[in-house]
């Protein structure tokens, strides 16, 4: 059966029509590059790069500007091998606080367009602008509009895609960069879209395009003409979501940020300042994103009974995987060591990691009561807990970095995150 949300885009779930949607998405060309060349002006014109310490000759590319790109630098590669293909560049250290503040300040932008804000990343945002085409002009306009604030409020360049729904949208601000504006429409995504290799398609990583090929499948459009019973047999209900994003059946929503509803879940997820390469990057990562959860627990009086985690890789292939725990639980440590465990079981390290993310789901009260258990110490679970309260305290008063786990000391640029304050925040799934 095709997802409720994947119906035609002319339908809604009860196959009323429906006024088409305009919906932008709003990329930052290079983000960490161009930020750092706004604050290094005597770098213009040459070749840069953000990430790993050069210094100590390791690390790799978070971002390249567009003339080193010229040369070949890729994100994810690393650093000798960049000064190879470069060797003019200069590499700048990664600030993931100056980051964010940019990426606020774009979003500050946006909300002047829009309330229906969604989030994909750092330097990346969907808009759904039609109840303001009527006052700010059609999506072209508002994405001119963007597009030129961006420039002289900034000092940044943006590629913007305009469609009818947001997997065209992204597939807009793909289609051409830097400081570009792309629109597909119904009348024009065929054209445009369809010949664009089947990879550029959201949820499409490396392992499905390699499976897509075997088949013969190789772009958009092949998806898009393959029966859909096909890709179904291959990838289960993926391939129905797959053919239904081929043919531009998604209508699902722009979530309206900051918008506050009943709490189910609580969670955090962040773009961290390098990949992730080793086990112990992911435990200290997700450390940090437990103490957050664990905290937004405690604040609103809720313990968890289900962790979960999200992961997505340098290729964009992203997952999510989770486990009933044994009892409910607010404290860091636990949520921690659960979340570390499911990523144990579950990832290869056939790629570097680039986002992690945290949540707590079937929310109970902090007073729920439940069976004890012989073979978990209730006395130190209190202590655990009674910590946890001391160390909320003293960052009440004092501010989140007064007081650190020893373990943040291992690496110093993983552990520069205020996950509470500073979160990145990421789509929890598409649907």
């Amino acid at each position: 059966m095709t997802p409720r949300n994947l119906l035609s885009a002319d339908q809604n779930a009860g196959g009323e029509k429906v006024s088409e949607r305009t919906i932008l998405h709003s990329d930052a060309n290079c983000f960490y590059a161009s930020v750092e060349h706004l604050h290094h002006p005597e770098l213009s014109g040459k070749p840069i790069a953000v990430g790993g310490d050069p210094e100590a000759r390791h690390g790799i590319v978070l971002t390249a500007d567009y003339i080193a790109k010229k040369y070949g630098v890729k994100t994810g590669m690393a650093l000798w091998q960049a000064k190879q293909l470069c060797p003019e560049i200069t590499f700048v250290p990664p600030r993931m606080d100056l980051y964010l503040r940019f990426s606020k300040m774009a979003n500050e932008i946006y909300s002047e367009y829009t309330d229906l804000r969604e989030p994909y990343g750092i330097d990346e945002s969907w808009l759904d602008v039609t109840s303001s085409v009527s006052i700010k002009g059609d999506g072209d306009k508002i994405a001119r509009k963007i597009s030129e604030r961006m420039k002289f409020e900034l000092g940044i360049t943006v590629s913007i895609g305009i469609s009818f729904n947001k997997i065209f949208a992204k597939l807009g601000s793909d289609y051409k960069k830097p400081d570009a504006i792309t629109t597909m429409y119904k009348d024009e995504f065929k054209q445009k879209a369809w010949n664009l290799p089947a990879s550029d398609l959201l949820y499409v990583g490396r392992s499905t395009n390699a499976k897509l090929k075997r088949i013969g499948i190789k772009t958009i459009g092949d998806v898009a003409r393959t029966d859909k019973e096909v890709l179904h047999s291959i990838f289960g209900k993926m391939g129905y979501v797959l053919w239904s994003f081929a043919n531009g059946y998604d209508d699902s929503p722009v979530k309206k940020e900051n918008t506050l509803t009943p709490v189910k879940s609580i969670g955090n997820s962040t773009t961290t300042p390098r990949d992730l390469e080793c086990d112990e990057d992911v435990r200290l990562t997700i450390f940090i994103l437990a103490e957050s959860v664990a905290a937004r627990l405690r604040e609103h009086g809720f313990k968890c009974r289900v962790v979960e985690i999200s992961i997505r890789d340098n290729e964009l292939y992203s997952f999510t995987r989770q486990k009933k725990i044994d009892h409910a639980t607010n404290i860091t440590g636990e949520i921690a060591e659960y979340a570390y465990g499911l990523f144990k079981e579950n990832y290869d390290w056939r790629k570097n990691i680039r986002s992690v993310g945290v949540r707590g789901a079937d929310l109970v009260t902090a007073d729920y009561m439940e069976q004890l258990d012989l073979f978990h110490s209730e006395e130190l679970r209190e202590k655990q807990m009674k910590a946890d309260s001391a160390v909320d305290d003293i960052r009440r008063r004092f501010g989140f970095y007064s007081i650190q786990r020893g373990l943040m000391y291992r690496d110093r640029l993983l552990s520069a995150v205020n996950a509470k304050e500073d979160h990145t925040v990421h789509p929890h799934g598409y649907f």
